[in-house]
């Protein structure tokens, strides 16, 4: 054989496996997925995070013909399961139900971060937004005549040090909400990290927590049991799920007060496109029909489903908002 025919061999040989690989590589992002897919909830059961893992996952169960099954690694204000994630490979059979904390503030409130929120991760889609809520025990509020947030300003100073705020985790919306709340009014409360919404408005229901600023589609049915009492939320404009709740900023006048969360599905680097535009794609399916989205609405949820380009879009610009609310209030994790 000629050096020339033999070096045609060998370089029809090599295209030949590049093309083989590359066709198989085609050939497995169709037939994804061929197993159980994991989304991750850096939170504990029962908090917005989980509510809308668990109203998805149903559905992209149905659309791909696999299990989608979630759960929970709550610890660190998220980082923990974040960071799962993070390390986890890029196939498409591991995923995260992200939040503002884990992507919009925690960069910025923590000292060393075990994951990057923008190296590490593909965006997917935004699942939803929510407003948080401003909730206080209901018996704290009866006795002490709390009916609104500017009672609650004045029973905090003049009681200094006596309250407890309660939290899902350091790092997450809602610690920060509260801290917000504490720079722009100039009273104290102790903060009180949980591992999650739940166990936090369960303590706050007994009696055992004081206020919390929680995201309301969790602490709505506390609120309609009486079992803790709502005084405002936290968002720039009224909820529709609970329109009577004035914001803080009507409520107490804090100019600009505004600190809503967000949740939506991200994937490690290095998954490929092909898998993440699907998974978008049916999402937002699933969003957009009536059932899925009167009930996320009725929760005081605002359904998105938005792309992967647009989710990635609104992460930056959430990072650099939130940078400078952590930088204003002083809060830092170390």
């Amino acid at each position: 054989m000629s050096p020339t025919l033999n070096r045609r061999h060998i370089i029809g040989g090599v295209a030949a496996s590049a093309l083989l690989a590359v066709s198989s590589m085609a050939l497995a992002q169709r037939a994804w997925p061929t197993k159980p897919v994991k989304i991750i909830v850096p939170f504990a059961p029962g908090g917005t995070t989980d509510i809308l893992a668990r109203a998805v996952a149903p559905e992209l169960s149905k659309a791909f013909g696999q299990q989608f099954v979630v759960e929970n690694k709550g610890g660190a204000g998220g980082n923990l399961g974040a960071e799962i994630v993070a390390k986890s490979p890029g196939d498409g059979y591991t995923l995260l139900m992200g939040t503002v904390g884990t992507h919009g503030i925690n960069r910025a409130l923590y000292a060393k971060l075990p994951y990057d929120p923008f190296k590490d991760f593909i965006p997917v889609t935004l699942v939803a937004g929510v407003p948080n809520v401003m909730v206080v025990n209901a018996e704290l509020a009866a006795a002490h005549k709390i009916n609104n947030v500017n009672d609650f300003i004045k029973y905090a100073k003049a009681n200094p040090g006596k309250l407890n705020m309660a939290s899902s985790g350091n790092g997450t919306s809602i610690h920060l909400a509260g801290e917000l709340f504490k720079s722009q009014t100039g009273i104290f409360m102790a903060h009180i990290p949980y591992r999650g919404s739940s166990p936090a408005l369960l303590d706050l229901a007994a009696g055992n927590m004081d206020v919390m600023f929680d995201n309301l589609p969790s602490a709505m049915q506390l609120i309609k049991a009486g079992r803790i009492k709502a005084l405002a939320v936290t968002s720039g404009q009224r909820s529709s799920a609970m329109p009577e709740l004035p914001t803080i900023e009507e409520a107490a006048g804090l100019k600009g007060f505004e600190a809503s969360s967000w949740f939506g599905l991200l994937a490690p680097a290095g998954t490929p496109m092909d898998i993440v535009n699907r998974i978008q794609q049916e999402v937002a399916k699933a969003l957009n029909s009536p059932a899925i989205k009167e009930k996320l609405q009725l929760q005081g949820a605002i359904p998105s489903g938005n792309t992967s380009a647009q989710f990635a879009t609104m992460i930056e610009a959430e990072h650099k908002k939130w940078a400078a609310v952590v930088k204003a209030s002083g809060a830092k994790v170390d």
